[in-house]
Formats: structure tokens, C-alpha cells, sequence
């Protein structure tokens, strides 16, 4: 099994989305859609934010659907 083995998963093409710049000041953090738990970004985030965990598991389940 080589590097051009067809069993390869390609990219989507869709890139994740940027994490904000720098880490959150301090609590109030915001909570991860997914499991409640607090996430590193702070709570004025826009969008859906997770937590490093369900991060993870989303990227697993993502790369190679299709």
C-alpha cells in the first residue's frame, strides 16, 4: 500500500473554520453545542463552537463522508 493507493480519503474541499485569534481571556467561556462542556473560546464567540473533544470526534466523522 502505497501514497496512491485509491483507498485515500481526499479533502472535501471545505475548509474548517478559523479558530478566533488568541486564547479566551477568562471565564465566562462558552459552552460546546455538543456536550455543554466549556470550550476555550470565550462566550461573545459567534457560531457554534465545541470543545476540543467533540471537535475532534466532528473531524473524524467529516473527513471521509461522501
Amino acid at each position: 500500500m502505497g501514497v496512491d493507493d485509491d483507498t485515500y480519503c481526499e479533502p472535501s474541499g471545505r475548509p474548517a473554520p478559523a479558530p478566533p485569534a488568541g486564547p479566551a481571556e477568562g471565564p465566562p467561556y462558552a459552552e460546546c453545542v455538543l456536550c455543554r462542556e466549556p470550550t476555550e473560546y470565550p462566550a461573545s464567540t459567534r457560531g457554534a463552537t465545541l470543545c476540543p473533544v467533540c471537535a475532534w470526534q466532528e473531524a473524524g466523522r467529516t473527513a471521509c463522508s461522501g
